[in-house]
């Protein structure tokens, strides 16, 4: 695997391109010099684990026959306080999901993705992130 990156400003604004030519814009905040014309790369992290849950979840969801018409996460973490580097220390997902799904099929199919299948839910875990999920279905 191989990504490129290339510098597209006179600040922080980078340019992402993975070996298929898919491009991510990522910039540093405002607050930190840049202009705020891309994902912060710590907040793509958090993006990288929802992906990858994501995925597990409507592979294993698919698997079991659910017909899912709506799936969303949402994803919220919080960094070390006064540390450098300041990584993840707790990061919580909402997994929405909609349709005619079985409830337990879904936790099921989230708890195998967050503790089994999913590589960014693991390399966070090794970082020492507390990691803790919800599920919800048809609300």
């Amino acid at each position: 695997m191989k990504v490129a990156l290339q510098r597209v400003d006179d600040a922080f604004n980078m340019e992402a391109i993975d070996e298929a030519g898919h491009k991510v814009l990522m910039d540093a905040g405002e607050a930190s010099g840049g202009k705020g014309n891309g994902v912060r790369p710590m907040q793509m992290l958090l993006m990288g684990l929802g992906g990858c849950s994501a995925i597990d979840v409507a592979m294993i969801l698919k698997k079991q026959r659910q017909q899912v018409t709506d799936f969303r996460i949402e994803v919220e973490g919080e960094r070390e306080k006064d540390k450098e580097p300041s990584l993840w220390e707790d990061v919580h997902l909402v997994f929405h999901l909609a349709g005619k799904i079985d409830v337990d099929k879904a936790e099921r199919a989230v708890e195998l993705s967050m503790n089994k299948y999913c590589s960014v839910a693991e390399t966070l875990r090794q970082g020492k992130t507390k990691l803790t999920w919800e599920v919800k279905v048809n609300q």
